[in-house]
Formats: structure tokens, sequence, C-alpha cells
């Protein structure tokens, strides 16, 4: 027997997410009446008539998909007023889950919100997978799709996409039967529908090219961070058992050729635009990004835009633009201004797998590392994988003077960035921020190198932050700094603070360990 296709098997896993939340629903809404059993838990607490509604849902789009018998799928009908009513009804209840996200911190956030927001998106995208043609109505020969097939097909699967993208970063695909897992099945599933379809990146083979190396403004690096080869898992921990100065703890160290065999930096390299589109679905992936030079910025926001926009807009504008124009017109506002726009501190694996198989957790996250040198309050609870993030950017991205609450272990990938490290044994004179607005920020400094350094100009309304009394005494504080090339990785001890700007394109992993 062959093996079903990726057609096939989609229709499959919706049939299997309809059946596993009617099953889940109807044990809630059979324990409401039961003090014996608790209907309060899980979904159960988003309470029995949201759950109801979704549990209606359910079964109606069930109905549909049984209705649809298999020789009957390349014809199926246009979307009759009941299932559009059941698209308007689960519209509805991702709208109530989502207004909860905004009276709790996301932490605080009790769990059935999420969940209840992740199956009312599963659900619509059964319904309206039902409605897209492009997935079942194509011929294996892709010479039998014509260019106008393949465009269409491109705008339906964009409209598929979107929707689970939003579950994913909004909601965190919560949910112990389905979530993640099924999405980034479903993601995977539509992939290969992709590539049979023959849809391209959207970048021509002429500008199939490297991005840019140019950097605008290149500090000098005054008091160099150690550099040695690759060192072995063994003669890592030792540098860190064997400290110069006991009280200060491991300092930062600079490993060069450590990552030079990852997927990214050979066979999948992330520094061509076409291989990373090639795995967003031509871009049309939706990714966080921040919009401004500097999280402590006046005017400093975050949006959500397709990754296809970001590498035009804010990466290289010589790429150029999908067939979908429509992509993010309700995602985001236009960038006319050209503002700097970070990709920064996101969990990018945890969204697009497919990227995290080009890298490796280097072997020095699973050393025994020293716990904070000065603080022992700052120690968290060990973990039991590292925490990974991506930081993907232009030149002239800066992350502020702070300090993390983990090791780390900064990998570069692609282009250059400048560090500037400050010992933990100075923290008072980093001076702290504190709380702003309601958001902790004691990690983070009040003083601006780029200002300190004479890089950047005083914001507006900071004259007084940066008097020359200030400037002088900061200019005093010991220093180490470097800048990392690809295939270099720096270890960042738990305490120490960081000051990190990109001086041209930049990709970056940083690995949080303990």
């Amino acid at each position: 027997m062959t093996q079903a296709g990726p057609t096939r098997q989609l229709f499959e896993l919706c049939v299997e997410a309809i059946s596993t939340i009617q099953n889940e629903c109807s044990l809630i809404l059979s324990a409401v009446d039961l003090p014996e059993h608790s209907s309060r838990v899980g979904l159960g607490e988003c309470g029995p008539a949201l759950v109801d509604l979704l549990s209606r849902q359910a079964t109606r789009i069930g109905i549909y998909y049984q209705q649809l018998k298999p020789a009957e799928i390349s014809t199926a009908p246009s979307p009759p007023a009941e299932q559009k009513l059941s698209l308007e009804r689960l519209s509805d209840l991702v709208s109530i889950s989502y207004s909860k996200f905004y009276a709790f911190l996301f932490k605080d956030l009790p769990t059935c919100w999420r969940q209840l927001y992740t199956d009312a998106s599963i659900l619509k995208f059964c319904l309206i997978l039902l409605w897209t043609p492009c997935i079942y109505d194509h011929t294996v020969e892709r010479d039998g799709v014509s260019r106008e097939q393949v465009d269409r097909a491109g705008r339906q699967i964009t409209q598929l996409v979107k929707l689970l993208d939003f579950t994913l970063i909004l909601a965190g695909a919560a949910g112990e039967q389905r979530g993640r897992k099924w999405v980034n099945k479903a993601l995977q599933l539509l992939q290969a529908v992709w590539n049979d379809l023959g849809i391209d990146t959207g970048v021509p083979k002429e500008l199939d090219t490297m991005f840019s190396t140019i950097e605008p403004f290149t500090p000098p690096v005054k008091h160099p961070i150690q550099r040695v080869d690759s060192l072995s898992m063994e003669a890592f921990q030792a540098y860190m058992d064997n400290p110069r100065d006991s009280k200060l703890g491991p300092e930062p160290l600079i490993i060069r050729g450590a990552i030079d065999e990852w997927p990214a930096l050979t066979k999948n390299p992330w520094n061509k635009p076409s291989y990373l589109l090639s795995q967003t679905f031509g871009g049309r992936r939706l990714v966080p990004v921040e919009i401004g030079r500097s999280y402590v910025d006046e005017g400093w926001g975050q949006k959500l835009i397709t990754f296809g926009e970001f590498l035009r807009e804010c990466i290289d504008p010589s790429l150029p633009t999908t067939q979908d124009n429509s992509i993010s017109d309700t995602i985001s506002t236009s960038l006319q201004a050209k503002p700097i726009a970070y990709l920064a501190q996101h969990p990018l694996f945890t969204q697009l797998p497919v990227l995290r198989n080009d890298i490796l957790v280097p072997d020095y996250c699973y050393t025994a590392p020293p716990p904070h040198p000065t603080d022992s309050s700052i120690d968290q609870p060990e973990l039991d994988e590292p925490l990974l993030n991506a930081w993907f950017g232009p030149p002239g991205t800066i992350t502020p003077l702070h300090t993390d609450p983990y090791h780390n272990v900064l990998t570069q990938v692609v282009g250059r960035k400048y560090l500037r490290l400050y010992s933990p044994l100075n923290t008072e004179a980093m001076r702290a921020r504190g709380k702003e607005n309601g958001v902790e920020m004691g990690n983070t400094s009040l003083m601006d190198v780029g200002v300190v350094e004479g890089w950047d100009s005083i914001p507006d309304n900071e004259e007084s932050r940066f008097s020359e009394d200030n400037l002088a005494d900061f200019k005093e504080i010991p220093f180490l700094d470097c800048i990392l090339e690809p295939g270099d990785a720096l270890y960042i001890p738990i305490g120490w603070w960081h000051y990190v700007r990109g001086l041209s394109v930049s990709f970056s992993v940083s690995f949080w360990w303990n």
C-alpha cells in the first residue's frame, strides 16, 4: 500500500483534531452537574457556555468532513451559509479568548484561554481547508498547473499559514491533546503541498545572493576579549572551574570555530535570503519584530509582519515583493519611514522547527557553570534544556546595556556584531533602571554606551542623564569588548552586563543555560 500523500494526511489530521476536541468538550460538559468530577480544569475553566459553543462547531465541522467523500474532494462545493455561520462563531471564540490576554500578564494568563484560542483556530483551519481547492484540486505534474493557479494557491495557503502563525505567536498553541505539535504537523504538510505546486520563493535567480556585509559604522575594539580555538567540553568546564579571580568567577571568552559545521553556515546558508524564504512559504510566515533602534527608546514598539516583508522592508530592499501583496494588510501598517526593525529575543526555532534543524546546541551548554558571583537571588531553577532565541536584524540594531539571569553562549551565524561587557562587580555603577510603567527594568542600565562613546546623539529630554560628570564617571569603568564574526561563539557568564550593536545584516542565536 502506498503512503497517503500530504493532502490526504492533512485531511486526516483535521479529522483527528475535530474528534479530539469533540470528545474533550463532551467530557467537560458531562461533568458539569457531577460534583465528584471537576469540569473546571483545562478548557473547562473557560466555562460551560463557551465549551458548549466550541463543541457545537466541532460537531458541525465533523459532519462536513463526513459528507466529503474521498472521490468528491476535487469537487468540493463553495461554502454554504451554515458553514459560514460556523466560521463566524469560531471567530467569536477567538475574539473572546484573545480579549482575556489583555487582562493578565502572559505568564499569569489561565491556560484555558490560550487553549480555547488554539482549539477555535484549529477548527477554523479545518473549515477553511474545505474551501481551499488548491490543496486538493491540482495535478501531480507541475506542468499541468498554470501560473494563475499557482498565484491563487499562494494566496489561499497564505490565509491558512497566517491563521496557524497567530496561534503559535499569540497563544503559544496551548493544549495537551493538540496545540503546538498539531500546528507544526499541519504546517509541515502544507509545506509539502506547497512544494507539489511548485510555488517559488519569490527571489529571481539573478537576486539569489548573500546579504550585504556593508557596515555603516564600526566601533573600535579597545579591550579585546580573549579568543581561543574550538574547545572541548572538558576544557571549557576547566576554564569555568579555574577563574583568574575567584571572587569574579569565569570571564567572557570567544570560541572560534565552535559552530563551523552547522548547516546554517554550510549546506543551508542563512546568509542567503533565498534559503530563508524557501523555509517560510516564500516569506509568508509571520514574525514579531521590534520597531525602533532600542527597546528603551521613545517610540519603540512591536508589530507582526510577514517574514518576507521583514526581509524586503528592513533587511534587504533589493528583494522583490511576493505575488500576494495583501499578506499583511491587516497585520501591520506600512513601514514607509524605514525605521530599524529587529527580530529580537524571539523563540523562532519553536515557531519554525525547520530552521531549528540547521543549528546544534553547543556542548558547552551541558557543562556545570558556577552560580552568580555576587547575587544568589538572581540564580534561576535549573533548566531541563537551554533556552534558544533568535536575533536577526539590519545594521544599527542595538540591545542596550543589560544583564541576563542565565549563562549565555551567543553564536554568530550571519554578519558581525560589536559587544561591550562590564563585570558584575561593577553592577552598582551600571545604574539599573528599576520599574518603569509597571514593567520591571532592573536588568537594564540607564547608561547608553553609544551616547557615552559619542557614536550616537543624546535622546531628546535626556540631557541631564548624560551630563559631563555622568559620562566621565561611566567612562572610567573597566570593560571588555569584541566584534563577533560568523562562526564565533561568545561565552557571557551570568551577571555580566553587555551592550550589543549590529554592524551589518546580522543573524545570531543565543543559548541560555545554567
